[in-house]
């Protein structure tokens, strides 16, 4: 199984998963086939990516995908808890909780979990997806940068509210782009910290680790941040680590931002290390994530083009892949795998979105 653009779709593969739609009704079962003259219609219902079965998508498995197990059990949880949230009303609110603990025990399951950005995101479970996400990378950085047990929950529980305020907002910001929306438009998007810490500040069951990521994950070390400028040791650890996932997945799922691909952002965040974002926290952050997610269409320095079978735990920017074009633009007769952990003078140079 593989994602695709809808654009890619030649009309030879199998549909992996269920199409569902925002209300929840299914639109095309897995295991149909894939038609060019579906490509109209999903656009139209915001459907942009898709999970198939194909060729080239043979022995990758995104089966066992910590980013996908994570979206399938608590997307639902999570959009409930904040759906029946009523402001100033925390009753709803801490089941919240259950599902940052629920989080943290899936993720404490392989010590050795590298953070695979291999889901679809939907406009309207952004916000969703995009706190899940932060919440599940920061425990990963929290456990690796050896924090207390009741530090690790609370951080969980600060990332999966940490854009509550975007409920508030009195803008559609799905489309927005942070770098050609009006001032506006930019200033009201950046209230969603204040609109956030104003609805949970007299929560007295939610820490002030949780509250203080509400309020300060876009705070950054060199002042530049907002909405205080704190600088350096000012900014607690936890909004240290909330803004290194925050950013990553903003970027990569082009949240307010041009879309980029991962080895991008994570080679963005490496370069702003010690400026931006704490330099430990950076560290842990390059071993915990893979640069090149299985799946991925890659281009290696011999001029390969590969696509990445598996991760190898230790190593996330040298993983397995088979060879589907060789240097001279052929397809190979034989399936040529290499393990870049043993190809030691062989390294990925790009990868193409499709």
């Amino acid at each position: 199984m593989r994602i695709i653009s809808v654009d890619s779709i030649k009309g030879d593969e199998l549909l992996a998963r269920d199409i569902i739609s925002s209300n929840g009704f299914l639109l095309i079962p897995a295991g149909t086939k894939v038609k060019r003259d579906y490509v109209d219609r999903l656009k139209k219902l915001d459907i942009e990516y898709l999970y198939v079965n194909d060729d080239l998508a043979r022995e990758v498995s995104l089966q066992e995908s910590l980013e996908i197990q994570i979206m399938d059990q608590f997307q639902g949880s999570l959009r409930d808890i904040l759906h029946n949230y009523t402001y100033h009303n925390d009753i709803e609110l801490v089941e919240i909780k259950k599902v940052a603990d629920d989080i943290i025990a899936d993720v404490m399951k392989d010590s050795n979990v590298i953070y695979n950005i291999s889901s679809i995101r939907s406009k309207s479970d952004c916000i969703y997806s995009h706190s899940l996400n932060v919440c599940a990378l920061s425990i990963i950085l929290a456990i690796k940068l050896k924090l207390s047990k009741s530090k690790i929950r609370d951080i969980a529980i600060g990332c999966l509210l940490h854009d509550i305020g975007m409920l508030y907002l009195n803008v559609d910001y799905s489309g927005i782009k942070l770098e050609t929306c009006s001032k506006e438009e930019r200033k009201e998007i950046k209230k969603h910290i204040i609109y956030g810490y104003s609805a949970i500040e007299k929560m007295e069951w939610l820490s002030p680790t949780a509250k203080d990521i509400i309020i300060s994950h876009h705070e950054r070390l060199d002042g530049m941040g907002y909405p205080f400028h704190l600088k350096g040791n000012k900014i607690k650890i936890g909004s240290r680590i909330a803004a290194v996932c925050d950013e990553f997945d903003s970027r990569v799922y082009g949240i307010m931002s041009n879309k980029m691909k991962v080895h991008d952002v994570i080679d963005y965040i490496v370069s702003q290390a010690d400026v931006k974002y704490d330099y430990n926290v950076v560290n842990v952050f390059v071993e915990s994530v893979a640069a090149y997610p299985t799946g991925t269409i890659v281009i290696t320095n011999e001029r390969e083009m590969g696509i990445v079978l598996r991760q190898n735990p230790k190593c996330p920017t040298r993983p397995v892949i088979r060879i589907i074009r060789d240097n001279n633009g052929r397809n190979p007769e034989d399936w040529i795998v290499k393990d870049l952990t043993k190809e030691l003078t062989l390294f990925i140079v790009d990868s193409i979105l499709e």
